[in-house]
């Protein structure tokens, strides 16, 4: 096909079952059904890790946590990752950012001590062209709110936490829309372009903007999961802390949830104006379109707000793909497991690109060609890391000195999500097994020897077919056979 244009979208924390084509009963997203219609709804895709940084790290490169190793809002980018932004600009394309990436630099390419860099995790993934960045604090948000007239902003936090007192035309998701408008009508139509589009919404503050926060009827929002009386150590201290500790009161909580809704209408109608102006310019039927998030939100489930743990709310996420070529695949909704590891290949076949050897994840385009892939996962596996709590104790690590203290790493799980068990390990060789298939609210476990032992293997399996293959598929034979890693040459 004509080499398309490329608008990757991200909406922070969106949760899978928060569209109105998935069933929702009650929020509405006309836009992103529309997508759907004309797209691959993924109704079973993950996220692999949470919060920001690890969730886009894997999604920006392909890769597991366990190979990529960003286990935090904090840890290092290692600089040997390929990405989708390096993958676009190797194309010919000049890979565009709105918004945040949240990817930390590489401390080793840094040569100055006092480089703001290493004091943030908010960096731009490598590849990317800033033209609008809006980590915290948003500030070329909150200059335009002062140009507009208001007065006593505050900060970023506060500013948001009063969207509702203002019209929604001037929330911080519209300022995104315009920004990217005002780039777009500068751009030649008649040439391919790669957008990512990093909407912090529906992330809380749980406040709608304008309108938006009087929708939905808090009355009408259904209850979260309740919490399961037997629990882990984790889920109790998870239930204490202040940001994960979900309102006590069932008015609360289904306040959250309205408002929760709220933001992500906001964001559909949004994204109506983007699919529209993109059928004025005519470019509709020319540009792939990627609807994702970084990690999922427990919305009360659980007793949980925010994503932190082991359980799927945080990491199960919207995912809808479209290529317009691709016609005999539209309406579809796919019920395979898939995860966000799966974009970065999926891209590089839309682009023409050889999809890196770093790459856990494996290109959507069988389901996007409505054909059924030769081979595919059973289940989705996602990872949590604590260890940035530990080293902020300790930050000289005295307490933990390598190599022979892993405490560290011990402050990790990894979560294999099947049809019918969701099996947690710990880094410390503790373990739980969800029952899902028979009770979707993670309330009952097993014990049962004979499927721990299955889980637990097929999880050995995962990581054995997941170890670092740059370059274990090459043999230093006849000049060098075998798969060979980008860059290599024989000549």
């Amino acid at each position: 096909m004509e080499r398309p244009n490329i608008l990757f979208i991200t909406l922070d924390q969106f949760r899978a079952d928060s569209l109105s084509c998935a069933g929702h009963s009650v929020v509405k997203t006309p836009h992103l059904d529309m997508l759907a219609a004309h797209g691959v709804r993924f109704a079973r895709h993950y996220s692999q890790a949470a919060p920001c940084s690890p969730g886009r790290a894997a999604l920006y490169t392909g890769t597991y946590m366990m190979s990529n190793r960003v286990v935090a809002n904090g840890t290092p980018l290692d600089k040997r990752f390929d990405n989708v932004a390096l993958a676009a600009r190797r194309q010919g394309y000049d890979p565009v950012l709105f918004g945040y990436t949240d990817q930390g630099v590489d401390p080793r390419t840094v040569t100055d001590s006092n480089d703001p860099r290493l004091s943030t995790y908010e960096s731009i993934l490598p590849g990317f062209r800033e033209v609008l960045h809006l980590p915290e604090p948003a500030v070329g948000w909150l200059e335009w709110l002062q140009e507009l007239g208001y007065e006593n902003i505050g900060d970023t936090q506060h500013a948001l936490s009063s969207e509702n007192e203002r019209p929604a035309e001037h929330s911080i998701t519209t300022f995104l829309t315009n920004t990217f408008f005002n780039w777009l009508n500068g751009e030649d139509s008649s040439q391919p372009w790669f957008t990512h589009l990093s909407f912090l919404r529906p992330h809380p503050p749980f406040v709608a903007a304008g309108e938006w926060a009087q929708k939905y009827d808090p009355a009408q929002c259904e209850d979260p999961i309740g919490v399961a009386e037997n629990r882990h150590w984790l889920h109790d201290v998870l239930l204490q802390h202040g940001a994960t500790k979900a309102p006590q009161s069932r008015s609360e909580m289904q306040h959250v949830r309205a408002q929760y809704y709220g933001n992500i209408s906001h964001v559909d109608e949004q994204l109506g104006r983007i699919f529209d102006e993109l059928k004025r310019r005519g470019e509709w039927e020319n540009t792939v379109v990627v609807v994702t998030s970084d990690h999922g939100e427990q919305l009360g489930d659980q007793g949980l707000l925010n994503k932190a743990g082991f359980f799927e709310s945080s990491y199960h996420i919207g995912c809808i793909v479209r290529v317009p070529q691709y016609k005999a695949a539209h309406g579809n909704v796919v019920n395979e497991f898939t995860e966000n590891i799966d974009i970065f290949p999926t891209l590089c076949e839309v682009m023409s690109e050889a999809i890196p050897l770093q790459c856990d994840g494996m290109s959507l385009s069988s389901f996007l060609h409505n054909e059924t892939p030769m081979r595919w996962r059973d289940a989705a596996t996602y990872e949590w890391d604590w260890r940035d709590v530990l080293i902020g104790i300790h930050p000289e690590h005295d307490a933990y000195r390598w190599p022979y203290d892993r405490r560290l790493e011990e402050s990790h799980l990894t979560v294999r999500r099947s049809s019918e068990y969701a099996y947690v390990h710990f880094g410390d060789g503790s373990w739980l097994c969800f029952n899902v298939g028979d009770d979707p609210t993670w309330g009952t476990t097993t014990t049962d020897a004979a499927i721990v032992l299955r889980e637990a293997q097929a999880m050995l399996t995962w990581r054995a077919n997941h170890a670092e293959r740059i370059l274990a598929g090459m043999l230093l034979e006849n000049g060098g056979i075998g798969r060979r890693p980008a860059g290599f040459s024989s000549e």
